[in-house]
């Protein structure tokens, strides 16, 4: 579709991308600070030298699922903002490195066993759900004709 037969958003349409567009740059920060100083960033002090200890066990590719999750999460809102299709296969891609990293996290680590589920999976819950609302916010957005 030619850019000029874009429909016009909504408002609430320009205050979502926005949101989302904080809510990424904001992953991003969050990456950067645990590439910067590790499990210290996990902000945990009760935690620390089991932090320390997992940190340490990852594998040389964690931090950068994690980078392609808040990455790609970020560029998809910015996407969103130029009105361009392209948001939700971002979206989708975030959406999958979440799942990859918070996965292994859960299912190779004795992690919810040391700190117990309720303290560990709300937030990962929390992020995956956001995911799949940008996705279908970005699907919403192509049907209405206000990217493409």
């Amino acid at each position: 579709m030619a850019t000029y037969l874009k429909q016009r958003p909504p408002a609430w349409f320009w205050i979502v991308a926005i949101l989302f567009l904080l809510w990424g740059a904001m992953g991003c920060w969050a990456c950067y600070q645990q590439f910067r100083i590790g499990a210290d960033a996990w902000g945990d002090p009760a935690n620390a030298e089991y932090n320390r200890a997992l940190y340490a066990s990852l594998p040389a590719w964690y931090n950068y699922i994690y980078a392609i999750a808040v990455g790609t999460a970020l560029l998809g809102a910015l996407a969103l903002l130029a009105r361009s299709a392209a948001a939700r296969l971002l979206f989708i891609v975030s959406a999958v490195a979440i799942v990859v990293q918070f996965g292994y996290a859960f299912l190779t680590t004795d992690l919810i066993a040391h700190k117990g589920a309720a303290a560990v999976l709300p937030f990962p819950i929390l992020i995956f759900v956001i995911a799949l609302v940008e996705i279908w916010f970005a699907g919403l957005a192509r049907r209405r004709g206000w990217i493409s």
